[in-house]
């Protein structure tokens, strides 16, 4: 047998297998089959890739396309009917596992002026990312929250939590989170519905924010030991003056602009264990260079317009318009804007990736770089 190169090898020896079937094999492989068994070699690339191989695919949901179809949920089915009145958002490649995108679900959410839905808890960790609307509330175990526009909120897995929207409050649509096919794929999900059906109000209302966001102080004598963060409401207004005020001092990272992780204020971790969260701007006029990481990213853009390119696509978005970078995916951004900043909400799988020592991130040529745009 004539020596192979290296790239050869990865290609024709690992990488599909140089075995020609036979009858032999064949009648092999179809023994193996029947003792529900395998030969290795017929499926070593398609699960121990060279890389990782996402099958999500770059996406964008446009809220001006979206709008009065969520709407229009509002005359079709009340909360009590849906238990939760939601658009969800299919990624083409992970609709057998109802997926935006990697192993991270979202949903569009809408309610009326004095609906609430029932009380509830489930394996997954979730998150609501306020669109638009007036008098949004969260009630996470006994602790409830106000919410307007830009502002996120968590509710922890394992939390008894109901939202709605005050009777002197407007339609109200948000973001939802969760990591439900994760919970799915470790087969460990479960979801109760409160048996009061709503939960008692036990705290003054907005007590997580007036204890907690400090500006870098925290309540003394104050003990936090739960998984995740006992800041569960983070608005946009001290978000968008904290990104403000590190603009002026730093340059910022040349692949996501001025970016901040929102954060547990008790650790300095993640807000959640599987659910990472981060806003983003970008200067009048920036674009960023490409590089890809291991983890997948759901971005909503907060504020202004601008554009992205996604492994060589590109996607315009605007205020509450949705996209989604898969894993491994070379992406970079742009502000389309020469006079005003954009901002960029994102959440993530990266406390996952971070905690099973699988991050690596990888920037496009030596310093990184722009892609071309092939579509």
């Amino acid at each position: 047998m004539p020596e192979l190169s290296y790239d050869a090898y990865r290609e024709d020896v690992v990488g599909r297998a140089n075995v020609s079937d036979t009858p032999e094999l064949i009648d092999y492989y179809r023994r193996l089959g029947r003792l529900g068994t395998g030969a290795l070699w017929t499926v070593a690339n398609k699960i121990e890739p060279w890389q990782p191989r996402s099958s999500s695919v770059p996406m964008i949901w446009r809220f001006q396309d979206l709008r009065q179809d969520v709407l229009r949920a509002l005359d079709l089915v009340t909360p009590e009917q849906a238990g939760r009145r939601v658009v969800y958002l299919e990624n083409k490649g992970r609709s057998d596992v109802v997926a935006a995108v990697g192993w991270l679900y979202a949903g569009l959410q809408v309610m009326k002026p004095g609906e609430c839905a029932s009380s509830h808890r489930h394996s997954a960790s979730a998150l609501r990312f306020i669109m638009e609307g007036s008098g949004a509330f969260t009630n996470v175990d006994g602790h409830k929250m106000t919410l307007g526009a830009n502002d996120f909120v968590l509710t922890p897995n394992g939390t008894w939590h109901e939202h709605g929207v005050a009777e002197d409050g407007t339609v109200c649509i948000w973001q939802d989170g969760l990591d439900i096919p994760l919970m799915n794929a470790l087969d460990a999900n479960f979801y109760e519905v409160h048996p009061e059906l709503q939960q008692a109000v036990a705290h003054p209302v907005d007590d997580s924010l007036a204890m907690w966001a400090g500006s870098g102080l925290r309540p003394a004598g104050q003990h936090w030991a739960k998984r995740y963060s006992p800041l569960l409401k983070y608005e946009w207004a001290p978000t968008y003056e904290a990104l403000s005020r590190y603009a002026r001092v730093s340059d910022g990272s040349p692949f996501d602009g001025l970016i901040m992780d929102y954060v547990n204020p008790a650790t300095g971790g993640p807000v959640m264990p599987t659910i990472g969260a981060t806003m983003q701007m970008l200067r009048p006029g920036e674009r960023t260079k490409a590089h890809r990481q291991t983890g997948s990213f759901v971005y909503q853009c907060a504020k202004g317009r601008g554009w992205s390119v996604i492994n060589g696509q590109r996607f315009d978005w605007r205020e509450r318009d949705i996209f989604v970078v898969p894993s491994w995916m070379y992406h970079e951004h742009a502000n389309a804007s020469a006079t005003e900043d954009a901002c960029l909400f994102s959440f993530h799988d990266l406390p996952v990736m971070h905690a099973l020592g699988l991050y690596r991130e990888e920037a496009l040529g030596e310093n990184g770089g722009h892609q071309p745009v092939l579509s």
